[in-house]
């Protein structure tokens, strides 16, 4: 005859087993995450960026995701990171899209010249424009957010009208910067990022088109003097995902992920990494052997009226991918001045 006690027992460690059974179907199953990008490890938006994003999702997932960073090129070159996060060579990838110009049009939007301002603002506008269009230009991928860096020229002599830049070497940022370049008469310098400094060193360009903080980060500030102060481009970024290892996830998983490809995202990373960039402004006027080239507001009239046909092409080659392309740049402006983050 079992006993009132025995059978207490007996009914706690069953009830034990059967809830720590619930608990490990609870607990998702491990994951890794290899996350990865061309910048040096020590760059601002590393540290600003991709590791503050990275912890947090660790940590929201309660380590269920670990997220293992793989930077300066370690998986493969800059201009292929797309690919590789289609292709699964990484699980997630940060991605210039103006390093394959004319594959996608439409956030090339963010590379028109003097049309972005504040980087922060301008990143969470970009972000918030380009959702209706990433299912469409980016399908192969799960599009997590957008956001911009804003730079203008650093060169070996001063850069003040667009006349000047005819006959010149430039290394540009992207596609767009490129197709303005060549309307302006100069020879364009297609590199990568952490290629830009040998090319200014062995005279293979004259002048570099690059974010402030950058031209520190990557040495460049021990090859250039002169740097033209203002906003006369973008270079817009967009962290992609491998869509089979994200449909792999549990639910929760995938609400973690969700929760960081957002908007408010976009937001943070663009302000964090737009502000350092522009605190090297700052730091560059005070260096020694460097000059803030100033201008005027009739040279400022002149750059904006000599770039004017970049708009129309960009019109041009929206609407040749299916969208209203004037009625999209419209509302990209608009979005820009909602948001503050027009030039």
């Amino acid at each position: 005859m079992k006993t009132p006690r025995l059978t207490a027992i007996r009914f706690a460690a069953l009830a034990a087993l059967t809830l720590g059974a619930l608990g490990a179907q609870a607990q998702d199953k491990p994951v890794e995450l290899k996350f990865a990008h061309w910048l040096p490890a020590t760059h601002p938006l590393a540290k600003l960026g991709f590791e503050p994003w990275a912890k947090s999702v660790e940590a929201a997932s309660k380590g269920s995701i670990k997220v293992m960073l793989f930077p300066a090129q370690q998986l493969g070159k800059a201009a292929d990171h797309y690919d590789m996060a289609r292709d699964g060579i990484a699980q997630m990838t940060w991605v210039n899209p103006g390093y394959q110009a004319g594959r996608f049009p439409l956030i090339a939007a963010g590379e028109l010249p003097f049309l972005l301002g504040k980087p922060g603002p301008a990143s969470a506008a970009l972000d918030q424009w380009y959702r209706k269009y990433a299912g469409q230009e980016m399908k192969d991928v799960k599009f997590c957010f957008a956001h911009v860096h804003v730079g203008t020229f650093h060169s070996k002599n001063p850069i003040t009208e667009p006349g000047q830049l005819k006959g010149m070497k430039i290394r540009s940022a992207n596609g767009t910067v490129a197709q303005t370049m060549s309307l302006l008469g100069a020879t364009n310098v297609q590199v990568s990022a952490p290629e830009a400094r040998d090319a200014i060193q062995k005279g293979l360009a004259d002048a570099i088109t690059f974010p402030w903080k950058s031209i520190i980060t990557f040495g460049i500030d021990k090859a250039v003097k002169y740097h033209t102060d203002m906003r006369f481009y973008a270079s817009d970024f967009v962290w992609v995902m491998n869509k089979p290892w994200y449909d792999g996830l549990a639910a929760g998983q995938k609400k973690v992920i969700d929760d960081h490809c957002n908007n408010e995202w976009a937001g943070k990373v663009g302000a964090d990494w737009g502000n350092s960039e522009d605190s090297g402004r700052e730091e560059m006027e005070k260096a020694g052997g460097h000059t803030l080239v100033k201008l005027t507001p009739a040279q400022m009239d002149a750059w904006k009226k000599a770039v004017e046909p970049i708009y129309a092409d960009w019109v041009k080659a929206a609407s040749a991918s299916g969208v209203n392309g004037q009625a999209a740049l419209d509302d990209l402006r608009k979005e820009l001045t909602t948001r503050g983050g027009a030039n």
